[in-house]
């Protein structure tokens, strides 16, 4: 049986370790990047590990990572599909930075409400 390629745009046959991130990276598989493109990866894993559909995709040696979301999936592979561009690792997410940004603005609301509280 011949595989048809489906895709618009070619991956790259590469072999990079990588890492996948979940429960607030409380958990993480490392698994080896088998093809690559700017939209997604085929990844192998050595055991037949469950993998969340969001996960948080590292490649080391690139130093480079992003948001993924599982495509496909049998024993020992799968696709991902990523949710953006893969950003330099020491780049902050815009969905940090604006998780950051309301923490910093919530807390500057609290500080003012604690000093006119205290100032009365």
């Amino acid at each position: 049986m011949v595989e048809v390629e489906r895709r618009r745009v070619l991956r790259e046959p590469v072999y990079y370790s990588a890492t996948l991130a979940f429960n607030t990276r409380a958990s993480t598989i490392s698994c080896l990047v088998r093809n690559i493109n700017e939209f997604g990866a085929k990844i192998q894993l050595s055991a037949a590990f469950t993998i969340p559909t969001e996960v948080d995709f590292a490649i080391d040696s690139k130093q480079i990572s992003g948001k993924a979301h599982l495509v496909w999936r049998d024993e020992k592979s799968a696709g991902l599909a990523f949710s953006g561009p893969l950003q330099p690792k020491d780049t902050v997410s815009s969905d940090w930075k604006r998780r950051l940004d309301t923490a910093e603005r919530t807390n500057r609301q609290l500080r003012d409400r604690l000093e006119r509280l205290t100032s009365d």
